[in-house]
């Protein structure tokens, strides 16, 4: 047997607790390749309304994943204002967040802000709308387009391709807006010509839509169909519809029939009653989820590119250095039916978000 001296078994030793006193450091901090949790990152969180049941969803469920993915939280609300949404971007900057996560209501207006962002090298994900120019590291959203196709494919079904229908649109300073209204628009006039569609610039605002929809129905007591381009509209609409008598769950003669975007609680409710037959499940949960996962991905310096994503998504190239995550949003009615060639899923279903909240 070899014999060491004692010099050298002090330095073997020493480098032995040099090696576990590191191997300890590596996985406490973070910085483990392999089971570690990854370190905290302070990313900032911009709600854009608390005015709405939709908004309220995503407001709650944000939190919930900051905790899950080990994210640093700090959020402002702009409330629709898109100053008030510079200046909050401004606030989290201040207090040093590494990445930002917004929803612009005005898709043009932002763009300034985006760039101060980018001045900063901050990274940018946008959920929900798409801004019209600037730089973010990923958009998340559904297909806004296949929203307004689904509506009008299920109206069209249930009309038969005859008739009258509203439509209470979203602001067209929204992308949002601009694409479920061209798209319904598009579908109506190529596939079911027998359709008038009464248009009213709504803006998100449900006084407004209220007061449209009841001056149309006022002169066209045979309207039998209601596209809500958002829950923003949901409960005037069942109000006026009851004050003129056209409120009858059912299929009958003077049903109305209305399909909504969202998926909120109350509208899954409501397909139950029968006060309303379809919505769009405009993913409140996903949103919150993945808009901090992409901006935790970009600050740790991850790419992407197109394609089928690992969460049943797909992420398209909408221009050059813009990526968007397009999530699924079903269609759901109360029997699961397809119509128009869309299927739907039906009102219970346990993959919804709505049926989650109470």
């Amino acid at each position: 047997m070899r014999r060491w001296s004692g010099w050298t078994v002090a330095v073997l030793t020493a480098l032995a607790a040099l090696v576990v006193a590191a191997t300890s450091y590596a996985s406490s901090s973070g910085t483990s390749a392999k089971g570690a949790r990854a370190a905290s990152v302070t990313i900032g969180v911009d709600y854009p309304r608390s005015d709405t049941d939709f908004w309220n969803s995503y407001i709650s469920y944000t939190p919930k994943f900051a905790k899950t993915l080990g994210i640093s939280l700090k959020t402002t609300n702009s409330a629709n204002d898109i100053a008030k949404l510079a200046a909050n971007v401004q606030t989290l900057i201040s207090q040093g967040v590494k990445g930002v996560v917004m929803a612009p209501q005005d898709t043009a207006a932002v763009i300034p802000t985006l760039s101060l962002l980018a001045s900063k090298k901050i990274p940018t994900v946008s959920i929900d709308t798409r801004p019209d120019s600037g730089k973010v590291f990923m958009v998340v959203r559904a297909d806004n387009r296949a929203y307004g196709a689904k509506a009008c494919k299920f109206l069209g079904t249930k009309l038969h391709g005859k008739g009258k229908v509203v439509m209470l649109e979203g602001d067209v300073a929204s992308i949002n807006g601009r694409d479920r209204t061209e798209a319904f628009s598009q579908c109506m006039k190529t596939s079911y010509k027998g359709i008038k569609v009464f248009a009213e610039p709504s803006k998100w605002d449900g006084a407004t839509a209220a007061s449209q929809l009841a001056t149309v129905i006022t002169a066209n007591k045979d309207v039998r169909g209601v596209y809500m381009e958002s829950s923003f509209a949901l409960a005037g609409t069942l109000q006026v519809l009851k004050q003129h008598g056209l409120l009858n769950p059912g299929a009958g003669p003077k049903h109305v029939y209305i399909v909504s975007n969202d998926g909120i609680p109350e509208e899954l409710k409501d397909i139950g009653k029968g006060l309303i037959d379809a919505t769009v499940s405009q993913p409140a949960d996903l949103y919150a989820k993945y808009g901090l996962w992409y901006a935790q991905q970009a600050i740790a310096g991850k790419k992407f590119k197109p394609g089928k994503t690992d969460h049943q998504s797909t992420i398209i190239l909408v221009r050059k250095g813009l990526l968007e995550d397009q999530l699924s949003a079903p269609l759901v009615t109360k029997d699961g039916a397809t119509f128009g060639g869309i299927p739907s899923v039906k009102y219970t279903n346990g993959s919804l978000w709505g049926n989650h909240l109470k």
